[in-house]
């Protein structure tokens, strides 16, 4: 991996705290929708597997982003912190959107999170599995364009 000198905090080795807001930080990220903001969570040559997709290096991060976000509208993300290491974090997540023809759909996943010393992300492996809903049976609303509220229920809370 290339060495860096950005800093992404916070930074390992992750405490339960420090771990849960490494995790937040990364959905209210995602939440923005904005492919570079994004990006600049993860080291220059960050490797991912996303579902059954290959990516290396911010680019590709950037090139992918940009297609799932104009593929799933009004995307919102709920993620959780499942576990933890010293420098790497386990995430359970779901999200919600719909597609051009107004189908939606609420995915389900996991991912495993590996960090540099600098609290980027060198490592992130996806499994992700799409359920369509109703629009009746969504459960996740606030702007579209923010971060979820603070008092917005959580995975837990919500029993997924």
């Amino acid at each position: 991996m290339t060495t860096s000198t950005e800093v992404k905090k916070p930074v390992p080795p992750f405490t339960d705290e420090s771990a849960a807001l490494k995790v937040r930080l990364a959905e209210d990220a995602w939440n923005t929708r904005d492919p570079q903001t994004v990006s600049r969570a993860y080291s220059v040559d960050s490797r991912w597997r996303n579902r059954s997709e290959f990516i290396t290096g911010r680019e590709e991060i950037v090139t992918f982003l940009t297609g799932k976000w104009n593929r799933e509208h009004e995307y919102r993300l709920i993620k959780e912190l499942w576990a933890h290491g010293d420098d790497r974090i386990a995430v359970r997540f779901a999200y919600e959107y719909h597609t051009d023809s107004g189908e939606w759909f609420r995915a389900y996943g996991n991912e495993n999170w590996w960090f540099d010393g600098s609290g980027l992300m060198t490592h992130r492996y996806a499994s992700i599995n799409d359920v369509p809903i109703q629009d009746g049976d969504r459960l996740f609303f606030w702007d579209r364009s923010g971060p979820r509220p603070a008092d917005h229920a959580n995975l837990s809370d919500l029993g997924l």
